[in-house]
């Protein structure tokens, strides 16, 4: 499986010809969900759901399949009918030859006085785990963890627990595009060097294995 990092949240995941794409948002490229067979979002927030990059993932390719929550499935069902799945905690399925357990519930406290919305992480063939805006313990074995390094409901300590809760034997930074090159290798001594695993920070377009 081979992982390609796009802006901000947004990652590409590509075995045996299929691709799979996750949170292709505002932030991330315009094309992001172009040659997509399967996208997953975790949430509504713009900075992983752009209905405008979204639709043009499932016009590109008529077999393309989109899973996701309720709250965004409910925006674009009825233009791609047959073609988008609701999903929730506790569910698994296949989409485009991947396996995916869904893992999560909750979008993360970004203050009290502002409610919560749903939220859901994807486990990837047993190995990749996305967890949206959320630092979700899937309590399952995690390979590669993709880690929302800075976000307006983190802090650096949090992020560090996370990796050490989570175990992954690499954690990817994803949820990047509001960190500044000025704090970034800030970010890359204290996670590295704290978190316990291996530390990798991809730029957009770079791709590894999965």
């Amino acid at each position: 499986m081979k992982l390609t990092k796009k802006r901000h949240a947004c990652i590409r995941l590509e075995k045996d010809g299929q691709v799979l794409v996750i949170d292709p948002g505002t932030f991330t490229e315009e094309d992001a969900a172009v040659g997509a067979d399967a996208i997953l979002v975790t949430h509504e927030h713009l900075d992983h759901f752009n209905e405008d990059r979204l639709r043009a993932g499932l016009e590109a390719n008529p077999g393309a399949r989109l899973w996701t929550l309720r709250s965004v499935a409910e925006k674009v069902s009825a233009a791609f009918p047959g073609r988008v799945h609701t999903v929730g905690h506790g569910d698994t399925f296949q989409a485009a030859g991947f396996d995916v357990q869904v893992h999560g519930e909750l979008h993360a406290v970004i203050h009290p006085d502002i409610p919560r919305i749903t939220n859901v992480g994807y486990l990837v063939d047993g190995s990749v785990f996305h967890p949206g805006d959320a630092l979700t313990v899937p309590g399952a074995d995690v390979d590669t963890l993709l880690l929302p390094v800075q976000a307006p409901w983190s802090k650096i300590s949090e992020v560090i627990d996370y990796v050490r809760e989570v175990k992954p034997r690499r954690a990817i930074d994803v949820h990047d595009a509001l960190l500044t090159d000025l704090a970034r290798p800030i970010y890359d001594m204290q996670i590295g060097g704290l978190g316990g695993a291996e530390h990798v920070r991809l730029t957009p377009g770079d791709s590894s294995d999965a």
